[in-house]
């Protein structure tokens, strides 16, 4: 058989699966939820280092005892975040306003899944899916099937253990762009739940049906001359070196103000930070981007001892991250886009001012609505970024792997991140258990009785008899005049 056609049959089958699997998980109570969602987050977690493991050896991407610690936080971590949340029945009940808020679910949910961080992102999709009584279907990245697959066969099976019903969790092993279509596209399929590159998002945002999605990340991080900068040199240098980069909100481009910028660069290097020269700089702009300026797969998530080597030159064995220093921001510099591996761009300015105006073209380069980070003690300058950036994270002080996906910081424990309006979608949330639920609403009356005009009241006078019928008569000659009939 063509293998598309028999991906799409599959999609076909196993969506019709996950509807019948759904419409008896949509009528279960909230400790079977609960029951459930809790097996399953420990079966994740039990799994973490051997899916892991899996992750890193299949795409070659990234540190596998790093992938470990990302797919503990996408079981237990957001578990934990979610397990208290009500997902059944009445969830909230205003007993001033009369008024009930009773939890529906979605039905199906079709989980695109991307290659750099495949079996975390699975976890929580699996997780947040479940806890809302949804069906779940993914649909892995090629180069990532394998360790996707795997990781939610550890989900599936312990569900079922724990009494879902067969079916309710799912993954595509035929993997085609057809079949991925007629997932998203099926009439059983409820909502679609994107997360990986901006052609992957585009085409979930145009399959005719409700998706969140999630734009690119061009996270730009300034160090204030306020800042604590022993703390923000290790944390840049350590976000930045974490499962190499792979995350979407790790820090792209630093930006120093200039009063502390040199000992900002000098505690880098001590952490592991090799800063390039013009000709290094020059070596890496080719290495990382094609001409056409898409990013060479070739270089993402890797080491930066193995970018130097690629790009032509030779960095000491310590080496972390590599720092290019720029001037240039948007279409002609390459660096100052997002760059999901191990090199940082360095931007030089005077005063948080200069900081925010270039901190705000890194992000209309590439990562509108995403993630700003800031170290400073300056609360003038911590509210100023909070309140101009066009991005729904603004973290203080933090890093940005841990920071932004809710690990390290109060933001709800997340793999997929909105990024709004702005950046091509419908939330700026971390989404969680409560964006794949509809909210039905029980409304008792509040105003008794009605306004007046409601009321019976006296009733208009209409048109007069001898009117209605000379209207009635001038259509009739009309008609018969026009040579009109019935």
């Amino acid at each position: 058989m063509d293998p598309d056609l028999s991906s799409i049959q599959e999609a076909r089958d196993t969506v019709v699966r996950a509807y019948e699997a759904w419409k008896a998980w949509s009528r279960v109570s909230q400790a079977d939820v609960d029951r459930v969602c809790a097996a399953m987050a420990e079966a994740g977690y039990q799994a973490s280092e051997r899916v892991g493991r899996l992750a890193q050896e299949e795409t070659g991407y990234g540190v596998a005892a790093h992938k470990k610690l990302k797919n503990e936080f996408g079981s237990r971590v957001v578990w934990q975040s979610i397990r208290d949340q009500k997902t059944v029945g009445v969830i909230r009940h205003d007993p001033d306003r009369r008024l009930y808020e009773i939890a529906w679910p979605m039905g199906v949910i079709a989980a695109l899944v991307p290659s750099t961080n495949p079996t975390s992102t699975a976890f929580f999709k699996a997780l947040i899916a479940v806890k809302a009584r949804n069906a779940i279907i993914f649909s892995p990245h090629p180069s990532a099937k394998r360790c996707i697959y795997e990781a939610v066969q550890a989900m599936a099976l312990a569900a079922e253990n724990a009494g879902a019903p067969k079916g309710l969790i799912n993954c595509l092993q035929q993997v085609s762009l057809p079949g991925t279509q007629e997932l998203m596209s099926h009439k059983y399929t409820a909502l679609i739940l994107a997360t990986g590159g901006t052609a992957m998002v585009k085409a979930a945002h145009s399959a005719g049906k409700p998706a969140y999605g999630v734009g690119p990340g061009n996270v730009p991080v300034y160090v204030d001359r306020s800042a604590d900068i022993e703390k923000a040199a290790r944390y840049i240098v350590a976000s930045k070196a974490f499962d190499y980069s792979t995350i979407c909100a790790t820090e792209q481009s630093v930006i120093a103000d200039r009063p502390v910028a040199s000992r900002l660069a000098e505690l880098m290097r001590a952490e592991g930070a090799y800063f390039t020269n013009p000709q290094e700089t020059d070596a890496l702009r080719r290495a990382l981007f094609h001409p056409d300026g898409s990013m060479n797969t070739a270089v993402v998530g890797k080491s930066a001892s193995y970018v130097a080597v690629y790009a032509g030159f030779h960095v000491p064995l310590e080496t972390r991250v590599l720092v290019a220093p720029l001037l240039k921001v948007g279409r002609a510099e390459p660096l100052s886009h997002e760059k999901l591996t191990t090199v940082l761009g360095w931007y030089e300015v005077d005063g948080w001012e200069q900081g925010c105006e270039t901190s705000i073209a890194l992000i209309q380069a590439g990562g509108r609505g995403h993630t700003q980070i800031i170290h400073a003690n300056d609360e003038r300058v911590i509210m100023a970024f909070g309140l101009e950036k066009p991005v729904f994270r603004i973290l203080v002080n933090s890093m940005g792997t841990l920071g932004a996906i809710g690990f390290t910081t109060g933001l709800m424990p997340s793999m997929t991140l909105g990024s709004g309006g702005v950046g091509g979608s419908i939330t700026g949330d971390n989404i969680t258990a409560y964006h794949l639920i509809n909210i039905k609403r029980l409304a008792y009356e509040t105003l008794s009785p009605p306004p007046e005009a409601f009321s019976a009241g006296e009733i208009p006078a209409g048109p007069a008899p001898e009117e209605i019928e000379r209207v009635v008569q001038q259509v009739i000659h009309d008609l018969l005049e026009s040579k009109t009939s019935y």
